[in-house]
């Protein structure tokens, strides 16, 4: 629970196995989180014993891909708050605090993992993978006149229940891509949006997609084309309807919002264990002096 609004996690599952009750165990206890629903797609043999007892509500979505599994769970859930993370270790159950921090001023609050210092040792974030993200994600902002975007296929996002039944209707990709049509969808719609850092540890195991560059190279291809086909898309429905290019809704606190949300920290939280450590930064002049008043 968040300030009187419900709070539920998604969670889709393939080949998670050997980290999803870990995972689990760790957003539960944010304290936050009131809800996680975990969509079995056709996941490993052993993983619904693995969710038992765990407090989770498992589903099964037989359409095999990252979007019909994660439509499926927001279509599940019952929260006002709808959280997307993946159980494979990689994220932290203590970033979900952060991702409501923002939620009273922005509809749709974006997680990057792409800020050097909260990348893990061991995270698959290499020079290819980091910039690629970074690339395309550049090409969002510079395209649809978006806030700062740093990193496109970051898969730890929130999103409020209203917004989530205002554009549901538009989904229209299964497969990995997904996530970004949402980032897409919300865009074209003038949802209120910002990007925040989160925690990248260590993956349990090999994931299907980013664990083999080839794979990679090509779901980044063609995330860059359907950004491309949606920007020409978006221009010309807005010229149809007169609406000026770039327009963007800002952000509005909501009822009960409260005070605008303390800024990130600065030194990511310890991981849980078997996420890897992060080798401290050199000291930079200045350091351990009284911060100015």
């Amino acid at each position: 629970m968040w300030r009187g609004q419900t709070v539920s996690v998604i969670f889709p599952t393939y080949n998670e196995k050997d980290s999803i009750r870990a995972a689990i165990e760790d957003f539960f206890a944010s304290g936050y989180v009131d809800e996680i629903v975990v969509v079995n797609n056709n996941a490993t043999t052993g993983t619904s014993r693995e969710v038992a007892g765990t407090g989770a509500r498992e589903v099964l979505e037989p359409q095999q891909g990252y979007g019909h599994a994660i439509q499926r769970g927001l279509a599940e859930a019952t929260g006002d708050l709808l959280i997307l993370a993946e159980p494979d270790g990689t994220f932290l159950g203590r970033d979900v605090e952060k991702l409501l921090a923002y939620s009273g001023e922005f509809d749709y609050v974006l997680g990057t993992r792409t800020t050097h210092e909260y990348i893990w040792d061991g995270a698959n974030m290499d020079f290819w993978l980091k910039w690629g993200n970074v690339g395309v994600a550049k090409v969002v902002e510079l395209l649809f006149s978006s806030s700062i975007l740093t990193d496109c296929g970051c898969t730890m996002r929130l999103l409020h229940r209203d917004v989530y039944e205002r554009i549901k209707h538009r989904f229209s990709i299964g497969s990995s891509h997904f996530g970004l049509e949402l980032t897409l969808i919300c865009l074209t719609e003038d949802v209120a949006m910002t990007e925040i850092p989160v925690n990248y540890c260590q993956r349990v195991g090999v994931s299907s997609v980013t664990g083999s560059r080839v794979k990679a190279v090509k779901l980044g291809a063609t995330m860059f084309g359907m950004v491309l086909h949606r920007f020409v898309r978006d221009k010309l429905l807005r010229s149809q309807h007169r609406i000026p290019s770039g327009t963007r809704r800002h952000a509005t606190p909501r009822p009960g919002a409260g005070a605008p949300p303390p800024p990130a920290p600065r030194t990511p939280a310890a991981p849980p264990p078997g996420a890897g450590t992060r080798a401290a930064p050199p000291p930079q002049p200045g350091d351990g002096q009284p911060p100015p008043t």
